[in-house]
């Protein structure tokens, strides 16, 4: 169902306009005027940058047309073109409305109607339900509208949030309202900040700058490698040939070869302006040889100016802190850009000395390397930085930004010298998106898995069968499992990874429970647990949740905090619906249990547990339909399977109805797995589905 906010009402598209069902909201532009609030004081001066972003606005036509999304196509024939450097920006440009139009619809969710706020100190508290699951996410310096319900037609109160409690925000409106405000109930309108939204727009059009192999690759002119400086000496560094020039000295010596020779290769940038890609699949160590390559990079190219982002706060935290755990580095050297907002107590200790936040614009950008989010870092746009100020961006999880979000970073990088570096897996989880329509028409897609798709970037077994299958200039595929027990890593590398998946990790973590109680066959730390449960949903919620599969996770999480072989924080629990998130918790509670981290699988990518157990929720066979039309939980998403089942170290867990999950290749696959090795315990299995 796509909703639209216009004119102060939320149409929810049943029928076209005249049988359009509706529910009136709360909408701060049908009031007579706004009196403007007090905007947080960041604690610096303020500082006027040269270039404004633009505005951006979402047309009110487009805002129109996306009522009826079939019809989308015939308003806008770009999205269904095949995408190129001559659509490229107007493609884009509307994919990223229509995220912003449904992001609008998502949060009128949380408006609230007739209540009321508290004095604290200054501020004016407001109570909001589910602040702390990030329902709504509100942030320092956030908007927030008042308006009178027995006077529509009265002024709109603009409020800035100042504070964000666990379930309360605070708030500075006009001082007159401050001063005249004695408990009267108001409704309340939440907003988000489109500066995210602003900045992606930004790139796509900085885009249009660049050559169209570069944006579009169709072919590789290997360019001659890097000058290098003479190896110094490095901490914990050593070379088998200190003379040459041209050798690397790994910092890391525990780099395997394929990790190696992804570091000599970006170091010596033979593909640049070209994208090289890191191709890491779950616990390959990604990131590590992201760290050894930014270390190289920094230490044997004096000249370089070097940008590491991600999608995340703690995916760039977690680069920061290795940087820094090398011993390279000092505070001169690099630094942590952060948005204004973000509070010293969520940074880790080590990386404080680093952080800079969006008022230290012109100071950051001067660092030789500089460690941001995607987005944070699109605030070196109000600098007028052009494309040549950095000579290598190495993008980390670039399969979780959107392409646009990529580009922020792709875009500040010298057109013909510099190197861009994609390091993350198009096998997993993509962008985390809001709008059906941006999804379908390409927004999930992210740069990394476009390429990747390429005639260029693809595998191609028999050109590059001594290189992994990959044109080893443009990319290298990591195979070396340091995470999970090849019990656990069987099923995924067969079925994502064309079975090139190798076992390396640590004995001493992944045999922890081979001869737990519970395993229905010891040595093999997988259980796939049927429950013919029911799924359920309590009054107005869309989500679902399943009783017989909440016990039975429980029942796990007791016996393993008994074994005395794990703790609380050794394990997750994982479960595609927020209802079932919640009484999990619930019942943990009632139980007087420790708590372990419950949660959904975007929740969970990037990390690992050695114990991962997943709870499915799903048992109505006639609503699967349902859910695979509308990408709920976890049926027909290979990727949100291949990311659930690859976060455990030590043991697997996998509570479900199989005669649900069976519909699915990629369940039954499981499930077939799990039999044959006598991994299933629980119901009766649909046999003539499985064909056993």
């Amino acid at each position: 169902m796509v909703s639209l906010v216009q004119r102060g009402v939320v149409y929810e598209r049943g029928a076209r306009q005249g049988n359009s069902r509706y529910r009136e909201t709360v909408d701060k532009k049908s009031a007579a005027w706004t009196v403007p609030g007090q905007r947080p004081n960041r604690n610096k001066k303020t500082v006027q940058y040269p270039h404004r972003l633009a505005r951006y606005e979402v047309p009110a036509d487009l805002r129109e047309a996306a009522l009826y999304p079939e019809d989308l196509p015939k308003f806008a024939p770009v999205l269904t073109e095949r995408l190129s450097s001559s659509n490229y920006r107007e493609r884009f440009k509307l994919l990223l409305h229509l995220e912003e139009i449904q992001m609008d619809v998502d949060i009128r969710e949380f408006d609230l109607h007739r209540v009321c706020l508290r004095q604290v100190g200054e501020y004016l508290g407001l109570q909001v339900p589910g602040l702390a699951e990030g329902r709504p996410s509100v942030l320092i310096g956030d908007s927030v509208y008042l308006t009178d319900p027995g006077d529509p037609e009265g002024p709109c109160f603009e409020g800035f949030v100042h504070e964000t409690m666990k379930d309360e925000v605070l708030l500075k409106f006009n001082p007159e309202f401050h001063r005249s405000y004695t408990g009267k109930d108001f409704n309340v309108v939440f907003t988000f900040n489109r500066g995210q939204l602003r900045k992606c727009h930004k790139a796509t059009e900085m885009a249009e700058t660049l050559e169209e192999n570069v944006l579009f690759p169709s072919y590789l002119q290997p360019r001659p490698a890097v000058s290098l400086s003479k190896p110094g000496p490095m901490h914990g560094s050593s070379s088998s040939n200190t003379g040459n020039r041209s050798a690397l000295m790994f910092m890391n010596q525990r780099l395997n070869t394929r990790q190696r020779a992804a570091v000599n290769r970006i170091v010596q940038g033979q593909s640049r302006p070209l994208p090289y890609i890191l191709f890491g699949p779950p616990g390959t160590g990604k990131t590590v040889t992201v760290v050894e390559a930014i270390l190289q990079v920094f230490t044997r190219i004096p000249s370089s100016r070097i940008i590491a982002c991600t999608p995340s706060n703690s995916a760039a935290d977690l680069i920061a802190e290795r940087l820094h755990g090398s011993g390279l580095l000092k505070p001169g050297d690099m630094v942590r850009l952060n948005a204004w907002q973000r509070r010293d107590e969520t940074i880790p200790e080590c990386i404080l000395p680093y952080c800079r936040v969006g008022d230290d614009l012109d100071i950051a950008s001067r660092y030789r390397i500089l460690v941001s989010t995607c987005v944070s870092l699109g605030t070196l746009y109000s600098l007028g930085i052009q494309a040549g100020h950095f000579t290598h961006i190495f993008i980390d999880e670039a399969g979780q930004a959107t392409e646009p979000e990529a580009m922020i970073a792709a875009c500040m990088v010298a057109q013909t010298d510099g190197q861009v570096i994609l390091a993350g897996d198009p096998q997993q989880l993509g962008p985390v998106l809001r709008s059906h329509a941006a999804k379908e028409y390409g927004l999930g897609v992210s740069l990394l898995e476009r390429l990747m798709c390429s005639p260029l970037y693809e595998r191609n077994e028999k050109k590059f069968a001594d290189h992994g299958s990959y044109d080893p200039l443009l990319v290298t595929k990591l195979v070396d499992n340091y995470r999970s027990h090849s019990a656990i890593l069987h099923l995924p590398s067969r079925l994502f990874y064309h079975d090139e998946l190798v076992v390396k990790a640590d004995l001493s973590v992944t045999h922890t429970l081979i001869e737990w109680a519970e395993l229905p066959t010891k040595g093999q730390p997988v259980i796939f647990h049927g429950v013919r449960g029911e799924d359920l949903r309590e009054g107005n919620s869309p989500s679902w949740f399943n009783p017989g599969e909440t016990v039975q996770v429980v029942r796990y999480l007791q016996a393993l905090l008994n074994s005395s072989k794990v703790t609380c924080d050794d394990i997750g629990v994982i479960t595609p619906y927020r209802k079932q998130v919640e009484k999990i918790r619930l019942l943990m509670e009632k139980l007087s249990m420790e708590s372990v981290k419950v949660g959904s699988v975007e929740e969970f990518q990037g990390q690992e547990r050695p114990v991962i157990i997943i709870s499915t929720v799903r048992s109505n066979e006639d609503l699967v339909g349902f859910d695979e039309r509308h990408t709920l939980g976890f049926l027909s998403n290979p990727k949100r399977f291949n990311v659930a089942i690859t976060r455990a170290q030590a043991l697997l867990v996998v509570i479900g109805n199989p005669h649900v999950l069976v519909q699915d290749e990629y369940w039954r696959q499981l499930i077939e797995y799990c039999v044959d090795q006598g991994m299933y315990r629980g119901c009766e299995l649909p046999s003539t589905a499985l064909g056993l």
